[in-house]
């Protein structure tokens, strides 16, 4: 039987894995499903609809599932919620808000949230993504596998983080980068994520071609209509892999120094 200690309040369709443990002044209301092994420490609210995978810990004043923080949107919709995958860690005070549109906000496997980390409502995250104290991610944002964002870091709404990005702290993203680059300053991409890279297990290759296509984006000069066909032509797949990442762009990417004023706003391909 779940553990569930006296002074905790479940209230509403609320289903638990036989191994799950819920501490002291815990509240669970609504529709909840936890998966094994789970934890909550003591202090958390949990609202649903929720589905919470397995072996993930909840530490003291989490609160996840509570509306999103749009004026549009109504408090008692709670459709269609939050899905959370399994081994995650949710550090005090973090706070995770339901979806307001057809998907529900939704977080991937092995990730951990560090102290009052925020992640609105309608957020798309991958798995193995570090999410530092005090980040603030808006609505929409996407964050593809580990992604790592450093503290007091804040992304705009609808902005992408593609796979292996990094984000230093007190910076923030208002578009989208792409894989494995790196945000050295207030919208500013100044380099590759190395480290990720070679802990990704990426051959030598393979790294070389993305400083390559990085170099191709930020320092050949090129509009990124320019940039984009010569990534087509090339036709190799860590090529192709970034031109459907700008394909794909919802904001267009970070802009590079040269951009011209036009393009200031967003680096979009004049096709989007």
């Amino acid at each position: 039987m779940p553990e569930i200690h006296p002074t905790a309040i479940l209230d509403g369709n609320i289903t638990l894995a036989d191994d799950v443990i819920i501490g002291p002044h815990c509240v669970l209301q609504g529709e909840i499903s936890i998966g094994s092994k789970t934890r909550l420490i003591g202090n958390c609210y949990l609202t649903g609809k929720l589905e919470l995978g397995e072996n993930n810990t909840i530490y003291p004043f989490v609160t996840i599932g509570f509306a999103a923080q749009d004026i549009n949107f109504r408090h008692d919709q709670y459709e269609p919620g939050i899905l959370i995958g399994n081994d995650n860690v949710f550090r005090e005070g973090v706070t995770v808000h339901r979806a307001t549109k057809d998907l529900p906000t939704t977080i991937g496997s092995c990730n951990m949230f560090m102290t009052t980390s925020h992640v609105a409502h309608d957020c798309q995250i991958g798995d193995n993504c570090t999410i530092v104290t005090d980040v603030s991610l808006a609505g929409h944002v996407h964050l593809q596998d580990n992604v790592i964002l450093g503290g007091s870091a804040n992304i705009h709404q609808f902005v992408t983080l593609g796979k292996g990005v990094m984000i230093i702290g007190l910076s923030y993203a208002s578009y989208d980068v792409p894989p494995y680059f790196m945000i050295t300053g207030p919208n500013i991409v100044g380099s590759v994520n190395i480290i990720g890279m070679r802990r990704s297990g990426m051959n030598k290759d393979e790294i070389t071609r993305r400083k390559e296509v990085y170099k191709l984006l930020y320092k050949s000069g090129n509009t990124i209509n320019t940039s984009l066909k010569e990534l087509r032509e090339d036709g190799d797949s860590i090529a192709l892999e970034y031109a459907a990442f700008i394909d794909a762009s919802r904001r267009g990417l970070v802009p590079p120094f040269h951009a011209k004023r036009s393009e200031r706003r967003g680096f979009v391909a004049a096709n989007e």
